[in-house]
């Protein structure tokens, strides 16, 4: 009875975590840090941390923008109010514009982002006259009618300017020189000859008026308008309900080292302190790499950087290992710079021995840490022939340990068998039509399927080592899947050939979801012969199209994506499989269904590639399919696509194998 009843609490804690709807998006922008604040009224635009939020006086009340919301873009660079048209004025880093009214009506004017220049788009400062907004840029300025949402003016000159303001007769401008220019408003204002150098700026500012930051800074630094702390998220990965995240950059010394943990169902954040840390140890301790968390108790999360390994408890360091205390030992060459004791990737396994990766050193490469506290090193290790920026990938159920060199100079792929200490190492890139793979290459990402392949990204495509293939020799290469044209020719692709891949993550759906550089999110199904889903700034939420990392919530199907500009997650509709289905762990939501829902009904717990049958209570079927993972989504219409009536409808499920799974119930109501 025990059991059954933690099953059932396990079970609406997930359905909880993922009652948002399938294809749902979520932006998760940090708001630490105030940069400009816009006041009119009781009402404060603040841009922090490149990002905005609108606080109201008379409520207190908080709203956060983002793509989600309408925005056009991410990083928030200037923001200004145009009081007569009653819209604030938003600038991207990319130089694309939108106006957002008090109700956060969202209109873009796209222009200056499309035109193709040769100089530079930046914006400098926005100023205002009546409905008119000007804007000063690394190339000139420009004139925007705000009230109808359109670029007027653009004065492309050899020169870029601080600030434009507007004279009784005259625009001036305050180029980057700090000299002052000035043109007659009834000349031709985008003729660059009609602007002349002056010294007179007759009875106008040459200053941007900051009064609404100086009077509101102090309040607006007691808000919480929530989020992260920062937008850095090279490295994500779930554990117990809880999203870990840090830098996971390539030791960026300008970067503060970033931990920063999300509660998924409070969606709280909590952010280790990283003050004081660098001086009490007299390192740089800056862009946290790694992390992992201890499997035996979740309060111990170790963390690598440039400068050793970090071990905190509770978010609080409590101990620091380098070279005084472990066998983590210096980048060969640098042999007295505490900084660089590199610690570029860190794995627990399930029986708490922590595997380190201690790279660009020929002494200890790799180094357990077990669970008894205990030091030791994998000597075979110390033969590979390239320990620039190691990675664990997973030490699977075969008792392998796989690394790679996420670095150009001669890239490979191990694998340790712990029982036979024997190392492979894969670095030949022919693949089995014996067809080099040639160029610069790169691998930056691995990940293991369900199948047991290990998928190998480079810059120049997607690779794998299939346990077939890897029984043979590690000479002969890797595996490249081909994907049939299907044009009557009998020819076929090299899946995501010539794809410069950053990041795989596989969900239980055995679909490969593949982040780029540059070419956003794809997601290959099962049998890897079809992309089901591609995702881009331009058609999705999506933060930015260069992808850094990707790691995804198997209880809830929710994936998250770390980018360049932050964090984003996307709900997908592959959960948890289970290997036997019983009314304990199958379950339906939501549940009952009520007439003003008209989402997708949900059924997760299931076993992988399930068989799914719904019917009505005299047993009449209404619909049908397979599980996607352990889930399986039903639109409440029957099979010909009518909605069903009210009543309670039976969920049947069955094994891949024929043998029978469990029945639920649903009940819909009209």
């Amino acid at each position: 009875m025990k059991k059954a009843l933690i099953a059932l609490i396990t079970l609406v804690s997930i359905a909880l975590n993922i009652t948002a709807a399938i294809g749902d998006w979520k932006i998760y922008m940090a708001y630490s840090e105030p940069q400009q604040i816009q006041e009119t009224g009781n009402y404060l635009f603040v841009q922090a941390s490149n990002s905005l939020y609108l606080y109201n006086k008379n409520d207190q009340s908080i709203q956060t923008f983002d793509k989600t919301t309408g925005m056009t873009d991410v990083v928030v660079t200037n923001i200004s109010w145009n009081q007569q048209a009653k819209r604030l004025v938003i600038v991207y880093d990319n130089a694309n514009i939108d106006l957002m009214d008090l109700n956060g009506n969202i209109v873009n004017i796209p222009d200056l982002y499309n035109k193709t220049m040769s100089v530079d788009k930046t914006v400098n400062s926005i100023t205002h006259s009546g409905k008119y907004a000007y804007l000063a840029t690394n190339f000139g300025g420009m004139k925007i009618d705000v009230d109808r949402a359109k670029i007027t003016e653009s004065y492309i000159l050899d020169f870029g300017s601080r600030i434009i303001r507007e004279g009784t007769t005259d625009l001036y401008l305050r180029s980057m020189d700090w000299k002052v220019y000035k043109c007659s408003k009834s000349s031709n204002t985008q003729d660059k000859a009609n602007w002349q150098e002056t010294k007179s700026w007759p009875g106008i500012s040459l200053d941007i008026d900051n009064s609404a930051y100086d009077n509101n800074i102090e309040l607006v630094k007691t808000l919480k308008p929530g989020g992260p702390k920062y937008n850095y998220f090279g490295f994500l990965k779930v554990h117990d309900n809880k999203l870990y995240t840090c830098n996971g950059g390539m030791w960026d010394e300008l970067k503060p080292a970033s931990i920063q943990v999300l509660d998924i169902e409070n969606e709280d954040w909590t952010v280790y302190n990283n003050e004081g840390i660098g001086e009490k140890y007299g390192i740089k301790y800056k862009d946290i790499l790694t992390l992992d968390i201890d499997p035996r108790d979740s309060k111990r999360v170790m963390a690598g950087n440039q400068a050793g390994l970090f071990e905190f408890y509770d978010g609080e360091l409590v101990n620091y290992y380098n070279s005084d205390n472990s066998p983590i030992y210096f980048v060969e060459g640098l042999e007295e710079n505490v900084n660089y004791q590199l610690v570029t990737s860190l794995k627990y396994n399930n029986n708490g021995d922590l595997y380190i990766a201690n790279s660009l050193n020929t002494k200890s490469p790799i180094i357990i840490f077990d669970s008894n506290k205990k030091w030791s090193t994998i000597n075979k290790f110390t033969t590979i022939s390239n320990y620039d920026n190691l990675k664990f990938l997973n030490v699977n159920h075969n008792n392998k340990l796989w690394v790679y060199t996420k670095y150009w100079n001669t890239p490979a792929v191990y694998s340790y068998d712990f029982s036979t200490d024997n190392l492979c190492e894969y670095s030949n890139y022919v693949n089995q039509d014996g067809t080099a793979i040639n160029g610069y290459i790169v691998c930056q990402s691995t990940a293991e399927d369900l199948d047991g392949n290990i998928w190998v990204g480079l810059n120049l495509g997607l690779l794998l080592i299939t346990p077939q293939y890897n029984m043979d020799s590690p000479e002969k290469g890797f595996y490249q899947i081909k994907v049939p044209r299907n044009d009557g020719t009998n020819l076929a692709d090299y899946l995501m050939y010539g794809v410069d891949i950053t990041a795989i993550a596989i969900d239980k759906a055995n679909r490969k979801w593949i982040g780029t550089n540059g070419n956003g999110i794809y997601v290959i199904s099962s049998d890897n012969m079809v992309q089901e889903k591609h995702f881009t700034t331009l058609d999705s939420p999506l933060l930015s199209d260069i992808i850094q990392y990707i790691t995804i919530d198997d209880n809830t199907g929710r994936v998250y994506i770390g980018t360049d500009k932050g964090l984003c997650s996307y709900q997908s509709e592959v959960t948890q499989t289970n290997e036997e289905m019983d009314t304990n762990n199958v379950w339906v939501y939501p549940n009952p269904v009520t007439p003003e829902y008209n989402g997708m009904i949900n059924v997760t717990g299931l076993s992988f590639n399930s068989d799914v049958k719904i019917t009505s209570s005299n047993g009449t079927l209404v619909a049908q399919g397979r599980s996607t993972g352990g889930s399986f989504s039903w639109d409440g219409k029957d099979l010909k696509g009518n909605r069903v009536a009210s009543g309670v409808y039976m969920v049947n499920s069955a094994k891949r194998d024929g043998s029978k799974g469990t029945v639920c119930k649903v009940t819909i109501i009209n």
